[in-house]
This record gives structure tokens, C-alpha cells and sequence, in this order.
């Protein structure tokens, strides 16, 4: 039997259960064993963990995804309140009480409960190109409030169809707002509801190209002042 010289101090509580999982490569062990080492307000982050040892990023990723195909970890989404994706929330747990199945593509999931065996991360970093745009892909897009706003505001019954959402889409997903959408309404509205001619032109083809867009949105609309001729606007 070997004679084990246990420090009193700088040394990490684990349990065997972990240790001695045969499912598990030492590579997940030991990923497992730096987590758990870190303090409990410890900010967990892949750019930052892969900088402590020498397998480089993919061995990472794949001893990560071990501990979450037996439950050693699970991660939850954490978005905005405009949808987007803001880092995510990791919970370890050394004793899980089951084994749960990976997925391919994590998205939201609920967290175990916490025990005093769990511990729990928040995830900084920025995410990536794929992440935000999958994080957009999954939330939907508000263009069927524009269409109601368009048909409140301009007294319009356009309806909710696949050729209105093509020329909506495009601008909220280029990072315009719904109230930035609602502003180009109102500014539309108020230099051209009253012209017989123009008040055509209160329609989405018109207010959503991507050529004008911006450009209505940052008009400056004077208050019920009389106009000659049609503002030099070309269609």
C-alpha cells in the first residue's frame, strides 16, 4: 500500500465516482479535475482553459462533451432580452445521479439541481459567427408585428404572407430593430398619408427596400408643414 502524503492545504475534494468511471478517457478526468479545482465564482471559458495544457482546442471540446454525454456537466444558453446569445452557464456536478444522453447541437437546457456537490459557471466569451447565427435563426423575427403596425398606422390590410415577410425579414435581420421599423412607418406615414398620390406607396416594398431603408429611418419629419411636389422621391 502506497503511503499518500496528503497536503493539508491546496488540494481538491472529489468524488470516486468520477475518478474510477471507466466510460470516461483520463482526458475527461483530468478536465474534469482543473474545473473542479477552480473556485466557485470562477468565470469558465473555452479560450481560456485551452491556455493550460497542451492538447489545444478539439481535445478540449471532446473531453467536454464526454463529461456531458454522463452528466458530469451541462451547459444552458444565456441570451438577451433581444434573443441574441450572451456567453452561457455551465453546472459540474462530480456524483450525477444518471447518465444523460449528448446531443449533437446543445441548445437551452435546464440545469441540475444544485447540490453541494455542483458547481456552477458563468461562461464570457463572445460567441462565435455560428453560434449568433444560429442563436438568430432559432429566435423569430417580429415581422408580423411590423405588418400589423403598417396596417394600424397607415389604414392598410396587408396580410401575413411569405412575400411580406421577404421584404421584412431581410432588414431585422441586418440588425434593425422592430421600433426601427415602426419609426420608418411613422415617418412614412407623416410625410405621405395625406398625398393621394404617395399614400401608395405606404406599403411594404416600398418602406422595406434595402437601398432606402435606412435612409427613411433617419428622416427628419417635419410637423404638418405644406410640401410642393413629392420630396424628390424616386421609385
Amino acid at each position: 500500500m502506497s503511503n499518500l502524503n496528503r497536503p493539508k492545504r491546496g488540494y481538491t475534494v472529489l468524488q470516486n465516482k468520477l475518478i474510477r468511471d471507466e466510460r470516461l478517457s483520463w482526458k475527461a478526468r483530468g478536465i474534469f479535475t482543473y474545473l473542479w479545482s477552480q473556485s466557485a465564482d470562477w468565470n469558465f471559458y473555452v479560450t481560456e482553459v485551452v491556455n493550460h495544457a497542451t492538447d489545444g482546442k478539439d481535445s478540449l471540446l471532446s473531453g467536454l462533451r464526454e463529461l456531458e454525454k454522463y452528466g458530469y456537466l451541462t451547459r444552458q444558453r444565456l441570451r438577451d432580452d433581444q434573443g441574441q446569445l450572451r456567453g452561457a452557464e455551465w453546472n459540474i456536478n462530480d456524483n450525477p445521479a444518471e447518465s444523460l444522453p449528448i446531443e449533437e447541437n446543445p441548445q437551452e437546457v435546464k440545469p441540475p439541481l444544485r447540490t453541494t456537490n455542483n458547481k456552477n459557471y458563468q461562461q464570457q466569451e463572445v460567441p462565435t459567427k455560428e453560434e449568433a447565427h444560429s442563436t438568430a435563426s432559432a429566435a423569430p423575427l417580429p415581422w408580423r408585428q411590423v405588418v400589423d403596425y403598417l396596417n394600424e398606422k397607415a389604414g392598410k390590410h396587408y396580410r401575413h404572407t411569405d412575400a411580406n415577410k421577404r421584404l421584412i425579414e431581410p432588414r431585422l435581420k441586418e440588425g434593425f430593430s422592430l421600433d426601427d421599423c415602426k419609426r420608418v412607418i411613422d415617418n412614412k406615414v407623416s410625410s405621405w398619408s395625406n398625398d393621394p398620390r404617395m399614400s401608395e406607396y405606404l406599403r411594404p416594398k416600398t418602406l422595406f427596400q434595402a437601398s432606402k431603408f435606412d435612409g427613411y429611418l433617419n428622416e427628419t419629419v417635419p410637423a404638418r408643414e405644406e410640401h410642393d411636389g413629392y420630396g424628390g422621391v424616386n421609385f
